[in-house]
């Protein structure tokens, strides 16, 4: 059988949440079926980082896919010349997108639908290809992949799909996230030793930055030492946050982070303070959780269902609320411990090994 997979998500440079995705799957896949051809799509030269075993292909297709209207020639045209050149049997796409006019069945990863109900968050031009497209993404798919309960019923419910034509399956974790003791010391962005608060995520507007910043801003009030750690970058060049506050000092901005220091970074954490108001999974969750670091998260969307019983939950729009969870997380040991314990029972359900036996099994049945 020959797979084709798109990997344009795989970079060397900046690995994010659909980078990390892709990658952990397709290196278990590859290597757990060495009888079957794989060919990986990228959109820009592989990085000599990355090593595939002698079944898998890898193929550069122009032009990188930095603007929408590219990946309407990346997918629509040129993508889909090369998957019938490479007479491919099966397709899967870990970022939901693929050729539309396609004669092979597609397997699509749909992560969750944050620009059908905040549009305005995006970039106009993004906004309007995510839009336009996705439906048809989720129509023409012969499987779609979700990551959370929650997302599929917001993809039966938006897009008037069948409950069956959809799985959930969910997100592992790296093995690099480990609890403090079992971490090495690594240096950090900052040489400070004080206990931090931590976000991580792209600083996008449904990541709720913004009422993060004013209610640490609140928590400080009476407290003067517990420092607020970002790790991420801005998605799109006009979504940066700026600092216009005395607490500047206290807030550090660490912008890309390499895995293994985040992992660190994550382990020595006071709490991860999560608490976006639209996610389709939410992985520093789950990071979180493999780290032992507590966890303040936000009640909306899938939260509650991903970390279950280990954080305490907060209405991401109530900056009092949310405040109000820090102080309490910060100074109650012993319900740090409680939700710690429960981390380590819920971790239990993510897993890449699993989720790569699952996703086989779903590209399987499409060619069976």
């Amino acid at each position: 059988m020959r797979i084709g997979i798109n990997t344009r998500s795989i970079l060397g440079h900046k690995m994010e949440g659909f980078g990390n995705y892709s990658y952990e799957l397709v290196m278990r896949l590859t290597s757990a079926h060495p009888e079957h051809s794989f060919i990986l799509y990228f959109d820009r030269q592989v990085d000599p980082q990355f090593k595939f075993g002698s079944n898998v292909i890898c193929k550069h297709i122009f032009p990188p896919t930095r603007h929408p209207f590219l990946y309407i020639i990346w997918f629509q045209y040129r993508l889909k010349r090369a998957i019938k050149k490479d007479k491919i049997d099966v397709f899967w796409s870990p970022d939901g997108m693929f050729p539309l006019k396609s004669d092979i069945p597609v397997l699509a990863s749909i992560h969750d639908l944050n620009f059908e109900h905040y549009p305005k968050d995006l970039p106009r031009v993004v906004s309007w290809y995510y839009k336009r497209y996705f439906p048809r993404f989720a129509y023409l798919a012969k499987k779609i992949i979700t990551v959370s309960n929650a997302t599929k019923q917001d993809i039966i419910q938006t897009y008037k799909i069948e409950s069956e034509k959809i799985s959930v399956i969910y997100n592992g974790v790296s093995s690099l996230y480990k609890p403090l003791h079992e971490n090495e010391e690594l240096s950090l962005h900052t040489s400070s030793d004080k206990p931090y608060f931590l976000f991580v995520g792209s600083l996008h507007p449904r990541k709720n930055i913004a009422k993060l910043l004013e209610a640490f801003q609140l928590f400080c009030q009476s407290d003067q030492q517990v420092e607020l750690y970002i790790v991420g970058a801005a998605m799109w060049k006009n979504q940066a946050v700026e600092i216009k506050s005395e607490l500047a000092d206290r807030i550090k901005f660490l912008g890309h982070v390499p895995a293994q220091e985040l992992a660190y970074i994550m382990a020595r954490a006071t709490a991860l303070v999560y608490i976006p108001y639209f996610e389709g999974f939410g992985m520093p969750l789950a990071e979180a959780m493999a780290s032992e670091t507590p966890i303040i998260a936000g009640n909306l969307s899938c939260l509650p269902e991903i970390a279950a019983d280990a954080a305490i939950y907060v209405d991401p729009f109530n900056v009092q609320e949310i405040a109000n969870a820090m102080t309490l997380l910060k100074n109650d040991v012993a319900l740090q411990s409680k939700l710690i314990a429960a981390g380590k029972l819920r971790l239990k359900d993510f897993s890449w090994d699993l989720a790569a036996q699952q996703i086989w099994q779903e590209i399987e049945n499409l060619v069976s």
